[in-house]
């Protein structure tokens, strides 16, 4: 969101909030919460998720370098519609509500990334409940999130398909809308099949084309 900037704006934006090394289950804001800062995630990753009445926990997203969390809730000032939680050691920007409505107000351009942060957030959102509801099977569902992390990965820098999972298998298993079981046994289904290499909690997609063709 804030990579575009010009120089003026980009030295603004360094001087606002405070950068803050942060443990694996520090939560940055909860769940219905009054909206008061938004978080530019550095480094790491944090999981999204809201809780039912009745203590079922669906996990929406996984955040991921670059992102800023919060957003939405702060611009519209509402409450904060879901819990952020880091499920590794991370690094996060925390900007104040007031802070960066002022640097809002004094860059136009602004705006316009935040506007565009927003409709990607939509989109990700709409293919998130599709992924959801139109994948076949288990199998299909577990590709697409494999799929999507190791092209994010690439995209990194990191030249190759290779990333740490820092969900367990049961959270893993509620991102996917399946059960721990079936996680662990397409996980060692697409290891044996040599689409994926697993070295403890890094993993190397190795076949993505079959991955992309599970997962229609």
């Amino acid at each position: 969101m804030f990579c575009n900037l010009d120089e003026k704006a980009l030295a603004d934006y360094a001087a606002i909030g405070t950068e803050t090394n942060l443990p694996k289950g520090a939560i940055l804001f909860e769940e219905n919460a009054k909206s008061s800062s938004v978080f530019v995630l550095c480094t790491g990753h944090v999981k999204l998720f809201c809780t039912s009445k009745d203590g079922k926990t669906l996990i929406l997203k996984i955040a991921m370098p670059g992102d800023v969390l919060g957003l939405g809730a702060l611009v519209s000032g509402a409450t904060y519609e879901v819990t952020a939680e880091t499920i590794e050691p991370t690094q996060v920007k925390k900007i104040r509500r007031e802070e960066f409505l002022a640097f809002f107000e004094k860059h136009k351009e602004v705006g316009l990334h935040a506007a565009k942060a927003l409709s990607e957030d939509y989109k990700a959102a709409f293919f998130d409940a599709r992924r959801l509801a139109l994948s076949g099977s288990s199998a299909g569902r577990l590709a697409r999130v494999l799929l999507d992390w190791g092209k994010t990965a690439a995209a990194c820098g990191k030249f190759e398909m290779r990333f740490t999972m820092a969900l367990t298998h049961e959270e893993l298993a509620n991102l996917v809308g399946s059960s721990r079981e079936t996680v662990t046994r397409n996980l060692g289904r697409f290891k044996k099949e040599s689409i994926i290499q697993m070295r403890g909690s890094s993993i190397l997609i190795l076949a993505p084309d079959v991955l992309e063709q599970l997962s229609f």
